[in-house]
């Protein structure tokens, strides 16, 4: 190698260093903790969801309710499968309301559905949702917030013996 391809090399080198050491200063920039990062607190429920979040906690009070789960908390992947490849197809998803029993134990999922329910890709998000839980065993419940169920409604729809009203329809 000559010496005019020698310093080429090594000025593309040089330059190829420099670059990676702006990238990672830029890049630490952008997380720095000096300056104010713009985030503001807002409510993580909807008006509709926190009434049937109140309407919830009152109609069963041996319950523990939990709101706005994010469904890999819920899920978990079966040995002999890749972990990280069916996370990634759950990743970014969640759940209205959870239902539990007081061990923690998962009784129902509920989706309070409003009209961007109706949306193609908010129907085909939903159908993956849903497929998740159901390969889970975990039961669904989908109300429409235009008629969120009354106290009797929520408790026919888990107490032992009762019967589902079907304004309410679930699956």
């Amino acid at each position: 190698m000559g010496t005019p391809a020698l310093l080429l090399a090594i000025a593309v080198a040089v330059l190829l260093v420099l670059l990676v050491l702006l990238f990672f200063k830029a890049r630490g920039q952008s997380d720095s903790d000096d300056e104010a990062w713009p985030f503001y607190a807002r409510k993580p429920l909807s008006q509709a969801e926190q009434i049937l979040y109140f309407r919830l906690v009152r109609a069963l009070p041996e319950h523990i309710v939990l709101a706005q789960v994010q469904l890999s908390r819920l899920l978990g992947v079966r040995k002999g499968n890749s972990h990280q490849s069916w996370t990634n197809r759950i990743n970014r998803m969640s759940v209205d309301f959870v239902v539990c029993h007081k061990d923690s134990t998962i009784v129902a999922v509920i989706e309070l559905d409003d009209a961007t329910h109706e949306q193609p890709e908010r129907r085909t998000a939903d159908a993956r949702k849903d497929k998740a839980l159901a390969s889970a065993a975990v039961r669904l419940i989908r109300w429409q917030a235009r008629s969120i169920p009354d106290i009797a409604t929520i408790q026919s729809a888990f107490l032992p013996g009762a019967s589902v009203n079907a304004a309410q329809p679930w699956h």
